[in-house]
């Protein structure tokens, strides 16, 4: 997956829209469609996603939409059909490490936002995956916008048919939960 391009946006870059656009609005977790040849502006380029505003709302475009953007779409992750238990449980936390809250730089394991994941197979053979999460503040509305993108992401692999998120306040974040990276990448050392 090149994340480079991604990287390479600019805060504040002003982008025509080449294609119509599914895009997660912020902080709904709802999908909208945003019009060809709309004009958008970056705000946070993060992991395989891109933040953009767009009047006066804040919407989330998924890696496998960058071509909207007029960057090469990032194919949607994957795992192989014969990928092991650990490829799968693996699979999933690197893809919660390319969630971003939209206002924050750091991936929300390195942030200390998930608590914890848990992947069962049900007497139908499918694999439900469990994400225990937090937010940074529980009055934080990016919950349902974090909850859309790590479902759309962990639902890429074709072993995984569902995905659950549960948003829990207890224990209380706090800034002891980051990653020496996180704390790093947001001067809070």
């Amino acid at each position: 997956m090149d994340l480079e391009q991604v990287a390479s946006l600019e805060r504040g870059q002003q982008l025509p829209l080449q294609r119509d656009v599914d895009a997660i609005a912020i902080p709904f977790g709802s999908t909208e469609t945003l019009a060809e040849d709309s004009v958008v502006s970056v705000m946070q380029a993060k992991g395989s996603t891109v933040s953009v505003g767009f009047e006066g709302r804040l919407y989330l475009i998924e890696g496998s939409n960058l071509d909207a953007l007029g960057l090469e779409p990032l194919p949607r992750p994957t795992l192989p059909e014969t990928a092991s238990e650990q490829e799968i449980e693996q699979f999933v936390w690197d893809q919660l490490r390319t969630c971003f809250d939209p206002e924050i730089p750091v991936n929300i394991v390195d942030l200390g936002l998930v608590y914890g994941c848990r992947i069962e197979r049900l007497i139908s053979g499918e694999r439900l995956v469990t994400i225990r999460m937090t937010l940074t503040a529980p009055g934080c509305g990016m919950g349902d916008v974090i909850a859309a993108d790590a479902r759309n992401k962990i639902l890429g692999a074709p072993q995984i048919s569902k995905v659950h998120t549960e948003i829990v306040f207890s224990p209380p974040w706090s800034r002891d939960m980051m990653s020496d990276e996180a704390k790093l990448e947001l001067g809070m050392f």
